[in-house]
């Protein structure tokens, strides 16, 4: 793993919007490590690398939206191992709520089955699009605000 995240530091903007949309879709990866590698010791510029991540981070969890539009649980689960129960609690979760809830694909674990189960219910692409990148932006945006202030208390 470690060879991987080195590898994607040094393609530095591109690797930040691979792993990214690694880490959007079904595979578990980091990509705030890859983030706050390229703002803090990379010194890569903060609003293009959110950018980056954002975009990548967006496609892979439109990957999610588009799995589930296909709407193959059998497939979803033997190929990109999501489980039934995860992909139930994301139901409960968006139940009622629809295509605003994509703002919510950032947190771990959850983001991907969220963004599966609103393409399951057919919800609104564009509006999916827009809150999943606003949801991805801030929480972004947040960790290189962090990355940065800790960066100026070491130095």
């Amino acid at each position: 793993m470690d060879a991987i995240l080195q590898f994607l530091i040094d393609w530095g903007y591109w690797g930040l919007f691979l792993g990214s949309f690694i880490a959007g879709s079904v595979l578990p990866f980091s990509s705030e490590a890859v983030l706050a590698a390229c703002v803090g010791p990379l010194g890569l510029d903060p609003v293009i690398s959110i950018a980056a991540a954002t975009a990548g981070n967006v496609a892979g969890g439109m990957t999610c939206y588009w799995m589930g539009h296909l709407g193959n649980m059998e497939w979803i689960e033997k190929y990109f191992h999501v489980k039934k129960e995860k992909m139930d609690r994301a139901e409960r979760f968006v139940h009622g709520r629809g295509a605003w809830m994509a703002f919510f694909a950032f947190i771990p674990i959850l983001g991907s089955a969220i963004s599966i189960v609103l393409g399951m219910m057919r919800a609104n692409i564009w509006i999916v699009i827009l809150a999943m990148t606003i949801g991805k932006i801030l929480r972004y945006a947040l960790l290189v605000w962090g990355v940065l202030e800790a960066s100026a208390l070491i130095h």
